[in-house]
């Protein structure tokens, strides 16, 4: 049996009274959370992105070292060129299925036969 999910919607006075008291230093976005039952992991600062003043919201700043821009850019690269490839896999796997079954129609042969004829052969084999 499927449990039914619970979701809480929030009015906007209550979202503005929430933002106003972290704006104004009464509380932190976590105990405003802890004070208020909110559940969401980023609800209250998407309610500030939204609503609040910009500057009140904790500001990331991300720290790199030279090389790790480079080495993202490459495996980007990389993650691009197997994509590229993985296509062009694709589409030789269906022109050489297509080659095929025509070859099969030529011949008067069921293609699934075939393949079925070809696995056991295989199978065997091994």
């Amino acid at each position: 049996m499927k449990q039914k999910t619970i979701v809480i919607r929030y009015s906007q006075a209550f979202k503005h009274q929430v933002i106003k008291e972290i704006e104004d230093g009464l509380v932190t976005i976590t105990e405003a959370k802890s004070k208020y039952g909110i559940k969401g992991a980023e609800t209250i600062q998407l309610w500030m992105r939204r609503m609040g003043k910009f500057g009140s919201l904790p500001k990331m700043i991300r720290v790199e070292k030279p090389d790790e821009k480079a080495k993202i850019k490459d495996l980007e690269k990389q993650i691009r060129q197997l994509k590229e490839s993985l296509a062009d896999t694709q589409v030789r796997y269906l022109m050489a299925e297509s080659q095929f079954e025509i070859v099969c129609e030529q011949q008067g042969l069921d293609p699934e036969e075939v393949k079925k004829k070809l696995e056991q052969k295989n199978s065997a084999e091994q």
